[in-house]
C-alpha cells in the first residue's frame, strides 16, 4: 500500500472543554456522532477524549488534503475504539467519496492525550 497522505493535529483540552461548556449539545452534535458522544461521555473527564477525536478529525482532513470545507461535515468522520481500544475510522457522506476518489482504502489513526493536550496522527493508504 502506498501512503496517500499524512496529517497531524494538536489540541488544547481546555479549548474543547470550554466549547462544550459554552455551546453544549450544539457543539457536540456538530462535531461528534452520537456514538462518539456516548463513548466519550462514559469517562469521568470526557474533555480529553473529545479533544483527541477533534484532533484526529483535523488530522484526517489534512491527510485528505481538503481541510473542513465544502460538503465535508465533522460527523462524516467517526472514530471509535475496536475491541483492543485502537481508534478505528469510519467515513460517510462526501468525505467517504473524496477518500474513494483518492484511492484510499485503509487508514491508520493514532490518538494520545494528557490532562492538557491531545495529539492525533492519521495516515491514509
Amino acid at each position: 500500500m502506498t501512503c496517500v497522505g499524512h496529517g497531524v493535529d494538536l489540541v488544547e483540552v481546555n479549548r474543547i472543554a470550554e466549547m462544550i461548556q459554552r455551546h453544549g449539545a450544539h457543539f457536540l452534535k456538530r462535531c461528534f456522532t452520537a456514538a462518539e458522544q456516548d463513548y466519550c461521555g462514559r469517562f469521568k473527564d470526557a474533555a480529553p477524549h473529545f479533544a483527541g477525536r477533534f484532533a484526529a478529525k483535523e488530522a484526517i482532513v489534512k491527510a485528505l488534503g481538503t481541510g473542513f470545507r465544502g460538503t465535508i461535515a465533522w460527523t462524516d468522520l467517526e472514530i471509535l475504539p475496536d475491541a483492543q481500544g485502537r481508534p478505528v475510522l469510519t467515513l460517510s457522506g462526501a468525505t467517504r467519496q473524496i477518500a474513494a476518489d483518492l484511492g484510499i482504502t485503509h487508514w491508520h489513526v493514532s490518538i494520545s492525550h494528557t490532562r492538557t493536550h491531545a495529539l492525533a496522527s492519521a495516515i491514509a493508504q
